[in-house]
């Protein structure tokens, strides 16, 4: 089996988890304080802190925004359900802006027709590597006075022309275990604002700015020096990892493009594309639908994931909730039934590419 994901460390890594060990300091310090300087460099923002997951820098981007019950939330309905909880824990109310076919992100006409006077942020959806139109969406948030936390989970490092995901105002990223950069668990917020930065930092830290000096009711957001080890090495050859991808997704692309009924992904030429997934799309066009192409394409080696089958608030919990405005969404409800990530991972070889491609082939076709 060719596996979507491939997680490889390496002796450098091993050598500062050892370090960090032997050395007895094991909660925040150094290390997390140098991945937070390298995170806020490659971001090309003033300030990273370092929590302890991905939804934890979604909650704590919200909860710094002083959000009121009825204050609206504009994100994505085609988005892993962290985006969702992290809204309604911050004690928002979560509403939705239907999605572009092409890149699977916020279409900002939708967003801005979604915008009431109850709106204070928007929270576009960097999916699978990809930015979403950054330019027009702040734009948008200027116009309406609104505040931008990007959920760039999956956009470690992708630009928009001369702007890095995460720096137009919160950027809010996890370093999950299968993210291009992981500690295992793990999250950042990013952002050029001083306040919002040192009352973060606060947060994250039970309030305090010094040991029993509490200044606000705050969390154990915490990131530990053994995550930070994890990643620091990671950074320093995280280039050529882009390289990898990038170069496996333009022959993936150039290889599926005649295929009937396979959409590859669209790279948009502003954009840069991290490629943390490869998704393509299975249309009418094929000869089976989705979920039997994934059954076939499983059953000859190659490892695939779908991500989304739903839409974000079409689950129980959700449906009759009055802080959920669920609506029609017609793009992403397409989308849900058609979406399949393949493997881009920088491990593939040369036959597993060729593999995957032919597979593709073979599972697409009609009985």
């Amino acid at each position: 089996m060719i596996p979507i994901t491939v997680v490889e460390f390496g002796e450098e890594v091993e050598r500062l988890v050892l370090e960090v060990l032997r050395s007895g300091n094991l909660a925040q310090g150094a290390r997390v304080a140098e991945f937070e300087a390298r995170f806020a460099e490659l971001s090309g923002v003033a300030h990273a802190i370092a929590v302890n997951n991905g939804t934890t820098s979604l909650v704590a981007s919200l909860e710094v925004l002083d959000l009121a019950p009825g204050d609206e939330v504009i994100t994505s309905p085609f988005t892993f359900v962290a985006t969702l909880n992290a809204i309604l824990e911050a004690g928002a109310t979560a509403v939705f802006a239907d999605i572009s076919e092409d890149d699977f992100t916020v279409r900002p006409d939708a967003v801005r027709a979604a915008v009431t006077d109850r709106t204070r942020v928007l929270m576009p959806v960097h999916l699978y590597g990809q930015m979403a139109d950054m330019d027009a969406l702040a734009a948008i948030a200027t116009e309406s006075g609104l505040r931008v936390v990007e959920d760039a989970a999956q956009a470690h490092g992708a630009r928009q022309g001369a702007r890095t995901a995460g720096s137009f105002d919160l950027g809010s990223f996890s370093f999950y275990a299968t993210k291009n950069l992981t500690t295992g668990e793990g999250g950042i917020i990013t952002t050029n604002d001083d306040e919002i930065a040192d009352r973060l930092r606060l947060l994250r830290n039970q309030g305090m700015r010094a040991r029993y000096q509490y200044e606000v009711a705050g969390h154990n957001y915490r990131m530990t020096d053994l995550q930070a080890a994890i990643v620091l090495p990671q950074l320093d050859r995280y280039a050529g990892v882009l390289e990898a991808r990038q170069s496996n997704a333009e022959i993936l692309t150039a290889a599926l493009a005649d295929i009937p009924g396979i959409v590859p992904p669209l790279h948009h030429a502003d954009r840069s594309h991290v490629w943390h997934q490869y998704t393509i799309r299975v249309t009418q066009e094929a000869g089976v639908d989705r979920d039997e192409f994934v059954s076939r394409l499983q059953e000859q080696g190659v490892g695939c994931g779908v991500y989304y089958p739903k839409m974000v608030f079409d689950y129980p919990p959700y449906r009759d909730r009055n802080d959920v405005r669920i609506g029609d969404f017609p793009v992403a409800a397409r989308v849900v039934d058609q979406v399949v990530s393949l493997p881009v991972h920088p491990s593939l070889t040369s036959d597993d590419l060729a593999k995957i491609v032919e597979s593709v082939a073979i599972a697409a076709r009609a009985s």
